[in-house]
């Protein structure tokens, strides 16, 4: 049975022992109003309600991710070619195909490490940061800026959630999810790239440079 959410539940009778709980569950179909979200099922993992492992989980191959705009812009107002020494800085985090964003800190982050460790021996991280400084050099009446792409890597598995009661008819509840998030350097020979880009100014830029604070000027002003 499936919701809008691919949601699965567990279709074994689960045995469970008069002392722990006192009742014998079976996981039968339950009514479709009766059925958590996903988005349900992760605020218990994320909060603990639910005992929360991901199962089964398998790696991707890494791939690099689409660059991004990581400085400030550099405008040229100048005639000749100008070049100036600018610091970036770039975050990128993780997400998850059921619950956005992975919180760094956070319990659904905890889970994934282990369950990621335990299988594979990697250190999967849900968040990178790096910072460097690069020189860009710009061409009359052009705008330059520096541009990063991270490598990245995918993590499909399937969450297991217990509770000690049953909730929503159940003591166990599956959802696949699948993780995005930055992988070290160098991971399948994939390497994180960072190039200077440039573009001619716009009609709206160039009266700017005209105006009398940056008129035969380099500048730099955010993106």
């Amino acid at each position: 049975m499936t919701t809008n959410h691919t949601l699965r539940y567990g279709s074994r009778i689960l045995a469970l022992t008069a002392t722990a709980l006192g009742v014998i569950a079976a996981a039968v179909p339950a009514a479709a109003e009766e059925q958590p979200t996903a988005e349900q099922i992760m605020a218990d993992c994320a909060s603990g309600e639910g005992k929360c492992s991901f199962n089964s989980p398998q790696l991707g191959k890494a791939y690099l991710g689409e660059p991004r705009q990581v400085s400030e812009l550099l405008f040229n107002c100048t005639d000749s070619p100008a070049s100036q020494t600018m610091s970036w800085a770039d975050t990128v985090g993780s997400s998850h195909s059921v619950g956005g964003s992975v919180t760094v800190g956070g319990g659904i982050e905890g889970i994934i490490t282990a369950g990621v460790t335990a299988t594979y021996n990697y250190t999967w991280q849900s968040s990178h940061t790096e910072t460097s400084s690069f020189t860009v050099t710009v061409k009359p009446g052009e705008v330059g800026w520096i541009s990063r792409a991270q490598v990245m890597r995918q993590i499909t598995g399937t969450w297991q959630t217990h509770y000690d009661d049953p909730k929503w008819g159940h003591y166990y509840w599956f959802v696949p999810d699948t993780v995005t998030g930055p992988a070290p350097n160098g991971t399948d020979g994939k390497h994180s790239a960072v190039v200077v880009k440039s573009r001619e100014m716009t009609a709206d830029e160039k009266k700017l440079c005209a105006g009398g604070s940056t008129r035969n000027k380099v500048f730099t002003r955010g993106g």
